[in-house]
């Protein structure tokens, strides 16, 4: 499992805590410093099961320079949206988590945070 963050974030801070209550083998990505590409991007939304304006951070001062607000939602104006994430990652919404099971979700809640850690890893597989 991975955890994209922001140190800086107390949503990802409280996430970080929650995976080691639960016993979690999990990988940090400080994604500000090693930002996902737009293909990565691509490969999360999917596993997300959401678009990139689902996970955009539209208070942040880049989405207001940018002029977030006015943009489309649509499936033409999709690779805008990722690309904009893709060059500003402080865009992304953050903590995701993307489990083993090759399922993603965005931890803002403890709930969601304990739903990632229990697909993920942890149970012993039996044979017989």
């Amino acid at each position: 499992m991975e955890i994209w963050l922001n140190p800086a974030c107390s949503k990802c801070r409280s996430a970080v805590e929650i995976l080691d209550e639960e016993g979690a083998a999990y990988t940090v990505r400080r994604y500000l410093e090693d930002p996902p590409g737009a293909e990565e991007l691509r490969g999360v939304l999917q596993r997300l099961g959401l678009e990139p304006w689902d996970i955009t951070r539209a208070q942040e001062p880049e989405a207001k320079e940018l002029g977030l607000g006015e943009w489309e939602r649509t499936d033409a104006a999709r690779e805008r949206w990722i690309a904009a994430l893709a060059a500003h990652p402080r865009l992304i919404q953050r903590p995701i988590i993307t489990a083993d099971d090759g399922s993603a979700l965005v931890g803002r809640s403890a709930e969601a945070v304990r739903e990632a850690a229990a697909r993920t890893g942890g149970e012993e597989t039996s044979y017989g």
